[in-house]
């Protein structure tokens, strides 16, 4: 067992642990199965300690492996699943989703803010045949995405440029993706505004993205961004003005009144 000297002189107190989550990282990063190669050629490690990896983790269903390589296993998908259930918004958003005559029609999200990004948590498919949207467990820069910008909407400007960083610049993921601080800002200035923010088609090409920001229900809970998806050819003014105004009224309905921001409200 390592001691607290392993920890202070830098140490990793637990190689095969650390060496299992880089393993993990790699196969949720990836676009299909990795091969035994390919994964040992990443972790810098020899293929028969990898294969040792592997097989600890496909016996406690964490991966799975299939003709064409290794992939994540469904253990990861209910740990996911654990993971937002903790969180008392999570558990009663669809509830609130299905009794919204605007969000049951809807595809609604939930992200929280994982660094610089916006972590997708959960979400409601409504009534809609078409499905869109980020999936679950899936992040965006929280700059360009709807949802994450509600999440730095909720920040002070000195809040979000300590995370970001001063001379921030963001990916171009689509043509209209703002890359630059000065845009975020007024983007932000104008969802503090409005109540809502809206990323037009600058993290996925053809979908228009309302959100909101969530507080925490309790002080050690993080906190939350509701989400929206529409259709960039539906996202007309009256549309996106409809779902904004919904989910400001199922951010009340999932914050909790006796928290200090429901009654500053």
């Amino acid at each position: 067992m390592a001691d607290e000297g392993d920890v202070r002189e830098g140490r990793d107190p637990a190689p095969a642990v650390t060496r299992s989550i880089r393993l993990l990282g790699l196969l949720a990063e990836a676009a299909g199965p990795r091969t035994l190669t390919e994964l040992a050629s990443g972790l810098g490690l020899a293929k028969s300690s990898t294969a040792n990896l592997c097989l600890a983790l496909e016996a406690g269903g964490m991966v799975e492996r299939g003709a064409q390589g290794y992939r994540l296993g469904v253990r990861t998908a209910e740990l996911g699943g654990a993971f937002a259930a903790q969180f008392n918004q999570v558990r009663e958003f669809y509830a609130v989703c299905e009794a919204s005559p605007v969000l049951s029609g809807e595809l609604v999200q939930v992200a929280m803010l994982d660094g610089t990004d916006a972590l997708y948590l959960a979400r409601y498919e409504g009534s809609r045949t078409m499905r869109l949207g980020t999936p679950l467990g899936s992040r965006l820069p929280a700059a360009l995405s709807a949802a994450g910008r509600a999440l730095l909407m909720a920040l002070s400007d000195a809040e979000v440029e300590a995370l970001l960083g001063a001379d921030a610049s963001f990916p171009a993921l689509t043509e209209r993706s703002a890359t630059g601080l000065e845009a975020l800002w007024e983007a932000l200035r104008a969802g503090r505004t409005r109540g809502w923010t809206i990323d037009g088609e600058e993290s996925f090409r053809g979908i228009v993205g309302v959100a909101v920001p969530l507080d925490g229900w309790s002080p050690s809970d993080p906190a939350l961004a509701l989400g929206v998806a529409i259709p960039a050819a539906d996202a007309g003014y009256d549309r996106i003005e409809r779902v904004g105004h919904a989910l400001q009224d199922a951010a009340k309905a999932l914050t909790n009144p006796f928290s200090g921001a429901a009654r500053s409200r």
